[in-house]
């Protein structure tokens, strides 16, 4: 008796070889497609070296483009902050009058009287102490009466 697989194997027996003409067709159809779409490209070592950074440029900076926004124009509000407050500076340093001599002695005396006030350099209370050196523990040699 003949199983239901040798059955089905015998009726489309026939049909083999047409559905092998196809799928040819169609492997080589496919395989036209294919080649048409690649470009035939040389490598050489400029084209290797733009693929490397449009990859490394999209990857690095396209990816995080908001970021990197922002940061530039945080640095752009720096710098125009920074110039705009320099040039303040320098003009008001140039608009100020030199200092009269009157308040060049007025500023000699206050020295001579904090001078006075806090005494002469050295005599300070850090002098007076001994500096704490710590000797070994076997050193040591006091005890501790309980």
């Amino acid at each position: 008796m003949k199983t239901p697989r040798e059955f089905l194997l015998e009726r489309h027996q026939a049909a083999a070889p047409k559905l092998d003409a196809i799928r040819r067709e169609v492997v080589e159809v496919a395989a036209d497609v294919n080649r048409r779409k690649q470009p035939v490209r040389e490598l050489t070592f400029a084209a290797t070296l733009a693929k490397a950074i449009r990859l490394s440029f999209l990857e690095l900076v396209w990816a995080c483009r908001r970021t990197w926004a922002t940061l530039a124009v945080v640095w752009i509000a720096l710098f125009i902050f920074n110039v705009s407050q320099r040039d303040k500076v320098e003009l008001a340093a140039r608009k100020l009058p030199p200092p009269s001599p009157e308040a060049i002695m007025a500023w000699r005396q206050q020295e001579k009287l904090l001078a006075e006030l806090i005494g002469p350099p050295g005599t300070g209370d850090a002098e007076r102490r001994k500096i704490f050196l710590p000797k070994p523990r076997t050193e040591n040699t006091e005890t501790v009466a309980v």
